[in-house]
């Protein structure tokens, strides 16, 4: 076993206990510790100290298994912990499967204390336990420890399968070196007699793009051609992925005619990714064009094209084609979902339209879709950008009242900011109770907003309460708290020598004083406000005086069929 033994001392510090646990399925964090060692009080099992076969072990791990094909990952784990808190030793297989499931959720700092754990326990690992190490050191860029593994599975006459050689390709693709993955390919045909197949090639591709080198990816495209093995699906999609992540969508549509000559056809994913790639450049009149165009490949746009669009229009304020996009969607029977209804909702609501706001938002209920915490911070928003902070805080009501859905940090903060912005700092207190009393804690934002609040109100002594209250919650002031308290006392015209005692109050946070230098940046911070305000009417700009519309001939008559009664959407 001294093949694994440098393994081992890298992995000395990398296992880790984990608490007993009584539910060994039970779901878990995705962070969840991995327990490798039994507890001292767990009586061993016999069976598996005698090194015989323990048929809960092999229940245990086909179990695993199953769960791993199902993607449930977290309640492997738990099975895996619950083998060693009971005092099993696992199988080879268990170890294996463990390893997989770890790679999938890019979970590589187990992989070490899993070789050191067949080290330990006199394993003698398979091929299929070398190449499971193999394809987790290459998924997590460490293409060292993969070689490394990759010779000593030679060395002890374990030869490499095709799959092998791809999981290394793939792993200097992941690692930016593409020119090393074709030299593992020539490796893989002159050494071992394998020759590429289409994953093969398919991998090389991908590495090159990733590199954005789509030149000699069309190389290797060439290549693949030359050994008459067909591209597919998956390596054109590649090449488009790549000319849309570089802005030019243009040629990424190109790629379709080269496709069409090969008898490969588009797939939804292909003319989703150029769709969302003239979207991304501003070009929606031709994300819209293709849509039509996807009727040419016997498909239709689905909800995440149309809510692409739906958005891209309005974002650059176009009325008339969201009315059409609407009009081609109603015509495909693609149904709204509370992403298509967020998204007009936002609109009306950026642009201080809140009864229109609120009528969408009524009219997504109707037709029976749940309002998601975006679709409600979206409204608390639209409110606190009219200052009805008491509308915003009626819809903490209304999600208090849901069973499903639980009010956030930062809707919480929403509707403290918008009693704070219209002066009423009893009732942001107020509502900082209620988030208190709700379980939910405050973070930075929250009591930076109730400072300010305090320095709009000329009550700089209860800005550096609030800065005292932020110990209570463990939250550290960091310098810009700081500058918006010294903003406050300078708002009463207090002296620089003033502000400077009133902050040395905080002697718990003393280390935390900020230097002179800061001082420079308070002009700077005095615009924030106002930055912040031309923001938030940029979009009500762009439609100058004319509302943002949605069609209520196309919205209203289509879903109007299905709720009975609709409100206005556009218009």
């Amino acid at each position: 076993m001294g093949y694994l033994e440098e393994f081992d001392k890298e992995s000395a510090n990398s296992e880790i206990n984990c608490k007993n646990q009584d539910d060994p399925i039970m779901k878990r964090s995705p962070d969840e510790k991995i327990n490798f060692i039994p507890p001292s009080e767990s009586p061993l099992c016999t069976f598996c100290t005698s090194d015989e076969s323990c048929k809960i072990v092999r229940s245990r791990t086909k179990l695993m298994n199953i769960l791993v094909e199902k993607g449930k990952h977290q309640e492997a784990q738990s099975v895996f912990n619950d083998l060693i808190r009971r005092g099993h030793k696992p199988s080879l297989v268990t170890y294996t499967t463990l390893l997989a499931s770890l790679t999938v959720q890019k979970r590589f700092e187990h992989t070490h204390s899993i070789i050191s754990q067949v080290h330990k326990n006199g394993m003698e690992p398979d091929s299929v336990f070398f190449n499971a190490v193999v394809n987790a050191f290459s998924e997590g860029g460490d293409m060292e420890g993969a070689m490394k593994m990759f010779s000593k599975m030679k060395e002890y006459g374990m030869k490499p399968t095709i799959s092998t050689f791809n999981t290394l390709i793939k792993g200097y693709g992941i690692a930016g070196k593409p020119e090393e993955s074709l030299k593992i390919m020539e490796i893989m045909s002159m050494e071992e007699n394998i020759k590429p197949n289409l994953r093969t090639y398919n991998v090389l591709v991908r590495a090159w793009c990733n590199k954005k080198n789509i030149n000699e990816a069309w190389g290797i495209v060439h290549k693949m051609v030359a050994s008459d093995i067909k591209p597919d699906a998956i390596t054109y999609n590649t090449l488009v992925t790549a000319y849309v992540q570089n802005g030019k969508t243009e040629e990424a549509e190109n790629v379709i005619l080269e496709m069409r000559k090969n008898n490969v056809q588009p797939n939804e994913r292909t003319c989703g990714m150029i769709i969302a790639g003239y979207c991304k450049e501003g070009r929606i009149r031709d994300a819209l064009r293709f849509a039509y165009k996807m009727k040419e490949f016997g498909l239709r746009p689905n909800l995440v094209v149309f809510n692409s669009l739906i958005k891209g229009f309005l974002d650059v304020s176009d009325r008339n084609g969201v009315d059409e996009v609407l009009t081609l969607m109603e015509e495909s029977g693609v149904k709204p979902d509370v992403i298509t209804f967020s998204t007009i909702m936002n609109a009306w609501s950026a642009a201080g339209y809140m009864i229109k706001c609120q009528e969408i938002f009524d009219d997504m209920v109707k037709s029976g879709i749940k309002p998601d915490i975006h679709a409600y911070s979206i409204l608390a928003k639209g409110y606190i950008r009219v200052q009805e902070p008491e509308k915003a805080e009626e819809i903490l009501s209304a999600m208090q009242k849901r069973s499903d859905l639980y009010p956030n940090v930062v809707i919480f903060t929403t509707v403290i900011s918008g009693y704070c912005s219209i002066g009423s700092m009893t009732s942001a207190m107020r509502v900082f109770g209620k988030m208190i009393e709700y379980g939910i804690s405050p973070n930075l934002r929250t009591f930076e907003t109730l400072i300010e609040g305090y320095a709009e109100a000329k009550k700089p002594w209860k800005a550096e309460e609030i800065v005292q209250l932020m110990e209570g919650f463990d939250v550290r002031p960091e310098k810009s708290t700081f500058l918006l308290v010294k903003e406050a006392w300078r708002a009463v015209g207090l002296t620089q020598e003033t502000r400077e005692e009133g902050l040395e109050k905080f002697s718990s946070f003393s280390r935390l004083q900020i230097p002179n230098v800061v001082l420079s940046e308070q002009k700077r911070n005095n615009n924030r406000t106002v930055l912040r305000e031309a923001a938030e009417s940029s979009f009500a700009c762009r439609f100058g005086e004319r509302a943002p519309v949605v069609s209520q001939r196309n919205f209203r008559g289509w879903i109007s069929c299905q709720v009975g009664s609709f409100c206005t959407v556009l218009y």
